[in-house]
C-alpha cells in the first residue's frame, strides 16, 4: 500500500506514519522538513503556504492519501484538484468543531454545521477551516472523500498539553484540585485508535463523515484522573470540587483545566456526541488506562515536557490559583 501523508511530523500525522510503517506500507510524507519524521518515512518538501508548495507532489501516484490540515482550506483545495486522478482515496482529518452551535446532546453526523468555503486563505476560525476543507474534497471527489471528523485527541506525542499537564500536575503530588462530578462521561479519542481507523477506513475506501471519537462514557472524569494517580505512581490527591464553585472562582473549563467541561451546552457538543457510524465501520477504543500510561511512558522518555503547538495556547491550571480554591 503506498500512502500519501500530508503532514507527518507531529501529533496526528507522525502517529498515522508510524502505524502505515508498522503495516508494511510505503510513506511519503510532504511538509516542510523542519522537524524528522518517523523512521522509514520518505520526505518530500513543501510548504503548502507557498504559491509552489505543492511542486514536489507533481508527480507520482498513491493508493491513498491522508490530510491532516488544520488551517486555511484553501491549501486542501489546491492538494486535492492536483492529486485527482492520482491517488485511489482521499482521507481527511476533519473535526467534529465544524458542526454548527448550538449541537443538541447526541447529534451525529446529519447535524447543521457551520457556513464556509474552500477558497478561504490567510487566518480563518478552526471551525471554518476544517469545513472549508472538507467543501475542498467534496467539491472534488463528492462522497467518495472520508471526512474523519475526530474530536478530542489524546495519547502519546500530543502537542497541545491537555493529557500531559494533568500527568506532569498529578506527579507532582499533594492535594489537587479534581473538577466534578466524578463521574461525569468523557468522550475523546486515543490518537492511535485514530489512526488505526483511518487506514483501515481507506483500505475499505469509505467515504463521508465519521465522528472519530469514543462513545460518550468510555471513560469518566474520575477514571481518568484516578489512572493518572495510578500510572505516575504519586501521593496525589484527588480533591472532587463542584462545577459551580470552579466557575465561581474564575477558573476556566478546557483550557485551565483542560479536557474537562461542567454539564451545559458546550458540554452536550464535545462530549455526547453519537458515534455509531464509526463503530459499525470498525472503530476500537482502548481503555483509558492504558492510553494515560503510554502517554506518561512517552513523557518519560522525552523528558517530562511535551511539544507544544505554536499555534495554540498552554493549557493548565496555575498552582497559586490552584490552592487558593483549595484553601477557600
Amino acid at each position: 500500500m503506498r500512502l500519501l501523508l500530508l503532514g507527518g511530523t507531529r501529533f496526528v500525522g507522525r502517529v498515522v506514519a508510524e502505524e502505515a510503517s508498522a503495516r508494511g506500507w510505503e510513506v511519503t510524507a510532504l511538509n516542510r522538513g523542519t522537524q524528522p519524521a518517523p523512521e522509514g518515512v520518505r520526505v518530500l518538501k513543501g510548504d503548502r503556504t507557498t504559491e509552489d508548495g505543492l511542486a514536489a507532489l507533481g508527480t507520482g501516484e498513491w493508493d491513498a492519501v491522508v490530510d491532516t490540515w488544520s488551517w486555511a482550506p484553501a491549501a486542501v483545495r489546491d492538494s486535492a484538484r492536483l492529486l485527482n486522478g492520482r491517488v485511489g482515496h482521499y482521507a481527511y482529518v476533519s473535526s467534529r468543531s465544524v458542526y454548527d452551535h448550538p449541537l443538541a446532546a447526541g447529534a451525529g453526523e446529519a447535524a447543521p454545521v457551520v457556513a464556509s468555503s474552500p477558497d478561504l486563505t490567510g487566518e480563518v476560525p478552526y471551525a471554518e477551516a476544517k469545513r472549508g476543507a472538507e467543501l475542498a474534497l467534496e467539491a472534488e471527489y463528492g462522497g467518495r472523500a472520508l471526512l474523519a471528523r475526530a474530536g478530542l485527541i489524546i495519547g502519546p506525542h500530543e502537542n497541545i498539553g491537555r493529557l500531559p499537564w494533568w500527568l506532569n500536575r498529578i506527579a507532582e503530588g499533594g492535594p489537587v484540585l479534581a473538577p466534578g462530578p466524578r463521574d461525569l462521561a468523557l468522550q475523546y479519542i486515543d490518537v492511535r485508535d485514530l489512526a488505526a481507523w483511518i487506514l483501515d477506513a481507506v483500505v475499505a475506501r469509505l467515504g463521508g463523515p465519521y465522528n472519530l471519537v469514543s462513545p460518550s462514557g468510555h471513560a469518566t472524569t474520575g477514571e481518568l484522573l484516578e489512572a493518572c494517580v495510578r500510572a505516575t505512581g504519586s501521593d496525589a490527591e484527588l480533591r472532587w470540587t463542584d462545577p459551580e464553585r470552579i466557575l465561581a472562582a474564575g477558573i476556566e473549563p478546557w483550557t485551565e483545566l483542560p479536557v474537562w467541561l461542567p454539564p451545559g451546552e458546550l458540554y452536550d457538543f464535545l462530549h455526547t456526541g453519537l458515534v455509531e457510524r464509526a463503530l459499525g465501520a470498525g472503530l476500537r477504543c482502548r481503555p483509558v488506562a492504558e492510553t494515560v500510561e503510554d502517554t506518561w511512558a512517552w513523557l518519560r522518555s522525552i523528558g517530562g515536557s511535551a511539544p507544544q503547538r505554536a499555534d495554540r495556547a498552554r493549557v493548565g491550571l496555575d498552582r497559586e490559583r490552584e490552592a487558593a480554591l483549595l484553601k477557600g
